[in-house]
């Protein structure tokens, strides 16, 4: 089994140790922030689910937050994944919405179309943007093609180098992106919406008559999110999956044994996590895991391989990492649930969303003058 601890940036605690609270304001005056992102509702994962929880707190704060989203504008399905939208854009539609806000601040989210558009802009007004890594992407497109992940990091690269900061999750993520000569990056971590995840939350019906343990998976269900390895392994019990994708109807006529329950969001998800007994990350290609503190959260302890996202969460006490998924179910089994709401309950989204407020690049008269100025393109 995997034996690690928790790693710290430098400066910056990964965990927060406030509970979800949005009353607490931070000392900061409000500012004007302008998020472009292609993942946004109604797409449901972990990059919509942080994005939107952080405008939530930013608000409650009293900042001024506008996202620019696939819903602004015409859109088509991706490419093998309908289920994510990329925006039609016209030349200089963004810019003409970034003049039109003239934020004091700009944060690209993703490297989609409108993250291009607003890139583009960025650099023709020499206006300062900062970008986040959420996505393995390179990993991701190589699932789905078969080309190696080594030709999608030219992209990554350039996408990300002129960015004033990269805010990136995990000190794993860290280290990766400074290899591959990214390395103005600042931490931005995830929290738990306490008032949901919890391990009281009520448990569901369909759990009644499943033979235990029940191990469950959350999130989409995708080629890249590596089920086939979860749903494959020999640990007896009832394997649950919650959430849908491209990848769903083949997989149960794959493996008719598994119970696939479909999304489900808030009380109805708190509880598929509380009432299972181990909690199961099978993805090798995720940036942090939003999943995985949330199933903590609940009682629910994880086992997972020892790869970026599970390396920099999961800790001997709340689960077990290895290369054989078994082995990792079993070790997690023995976790105390105590443990593991506690260890969940630490990451709040007061301390994340503050973290993502300090890795802004502010904009001054002279930036907001240039992003604002007339005849943009």
């Amino acid at each position: 089994m995997n034996r690690q601890t928790k790693m710290v940036f430098d400066g910056a605690a990964p965990l927060g140790r406030a509970p979800f609270n949005l009353s607490r304001a931070p000392a900061a005056p409000p500012t004007s922030i302008a998020i472009v992102t292609d993942a946004w509702h109604p797409q449901t994962n972990g990059v919509v689910r942080t994005l939107s929880t952080t405008c939530e707190v930013l608000r409650s704060w009293g900042h001024d937050v506008t996202v620019i989203s696939p819903e602004d504008y015409r859109s088509v399905p991706a490419p093998t994944y309908p289920e994510i939208r990329l925006a039609l854009t016209l030349p200089g539609g963004v810019g003409r919405q970034l003049a039109r806000i003239a934020p004091d601040a700009v944060h690209i989210a993703t490297e989609g179309p409108l993250g291009l558009a607003a890139r583009r802009y960025c650099l023709r007004r020499k206006v300062p943007f900062t970008t986040a890594y959420h996505t393995q992407f390179p990993d991701y497109l190589a699932r789905r093609t078969g080309l190696p992940a080594s030709l999608f990091w030219h992209y990554i690269r350039w996408f990300h180098r002129p960015a004033e900061t990269i805010m990136v999750a995990t000190e794993t993520i860290r280290t990766q992106l400074r290899e591959q000569g990214l390395t103005r990056l600042t931490h931005w971590s995830r929290g738990v919406d306490l008032a949901c995840f919890t391990p009281n939350a009520p448990p569901q019906p369909e759990y009644a008559d499943l033979q235990r343990p029940i191990l469950l998976y959350v999130g989409r269900v995708a080629v890249e999110k590596n089920i086939e390895a979860f749903l494959a392994c020999g640990y007896p019990g009832t394997k649950v999956v919650v959430g849908d994708g491209p990848a769903r109807a083949g997989l149960q006529a794959q493996f008719p044994d598994a119970v696939f329950l479909g999304k489900r969001s808030g009380a109805a998800l708190a509880g598929c996590y509380a009432g299972a007994d181990v909690f199961v990350f099978p993805s090798r290609t995720d940036t942090f895991g939003l999943v995985m503190i949330e199933a903590l959260a609940c009682g629910t302890p994880v086992a997972a391989f020892p790869v970026a996202g599970p390396l920099d969460i999961v800790t001997d006490a709340v689960g077990a990492l290895s290369e054989d998924l078994t082995r990792a179910i079993d070790a997690a089994r023995y976790c105390d649930r105590d443990a593991c709401a506690a260890y969940g309950a630490s990451y709040s989204w007061d301390a994340a969303t503050q973290q993502f407020l300090s890795g802004l690049a502010a904009l001054d008269e002279a930036h907001t003058v240039s992003l604002s100025a007339p005849s943009a393109s």
